[in-house]
């Protein structure tokens, strides 16, 4: 590129903090559910975006391209988290949530309040989109770190079972049970505080 012609706008990155931030920033908010670390992830893609930017084919926009460098940087800390943590926050989690949703057998104990009803089809087309999704992220947000983090990871940024086993360093039998606790926990706070 000549010396003269301008930069692309979308690749200057004194632009990025004002057009992306907000947007990974919230990103990051929600998979880690702690200000100053989602900060720091955002601070950390922007830095290496600006170490990275030759590389930027132009393929994706920058927001994708940037997108990406942050969903890494997420998958980074809890590959590093996960290695110092236990699995005994998640029983923990799991021991109070499903306590007494199960009778002696093993099946749905129907005459606990809290096992999860049948949504009715003209309740769920009623609901308001985003007043759902601002349900969803505060229940999200009372989930246990890893639980919120393997869910998000499989069902929010569709990445591959294998690559979650392999990231997280789970087996496929604890990522399945991870899932459909955490998807039990999620509709149960959802029909407390959204559909109750």
């Amino acid at each position: 590129m000549p010396e003269d012609s301008p930069a692309k706008p979308d690749l200057d990155p004194a632009t990025w903090v004002d057009e992306y931030g907000d947007a990974l920033y919230k990103f990051a908010y929600f998979r880690v559910n702690n200000q100053a670390l989602a900060e720091d992830l955002v601070q950390e893609t922007f830095l290496a975006a600006i170490k990275g930017k030759d590389r930027f084919s132009g393929k994706a926009s920058v927001k994708t391209w940037l997108t990406g460098i942050l969903k890494n940087k997420v998958i980074d800390y809890y590959r590093k988290k996960n290695r110092t943590q236990s699995m005994q926050e998640t029983a923990h989690f799991f021991e109070r949530e499903e306590a007494d949703l199960f009778s002696e057998d093993g099946s749905w104990d129907y005459d606990n309040p809290n096992v999860p009803k049948d949504w009715n089809p003209v309740q769920v087309e009623k609901m308001d989109r985003k007043e759902f999704m601002q349900q969803f992220y505060y229940c999200a947000d009372k989930l246990p770190d890893k639980i919120r983090t393997v869910f998000i990871m499989r069902e929010i940024d569709g990445i591959k079972s294998d690559q979650i086993c392999e990231e997280l360093d789970i087996t496929p039998q604890n990522l399945w049970t991870i899932l459909h606790r955490a998807r039990m926990a999620l509709r149960q706070c959802l029909e407390k505080n959204f559909l109750g």
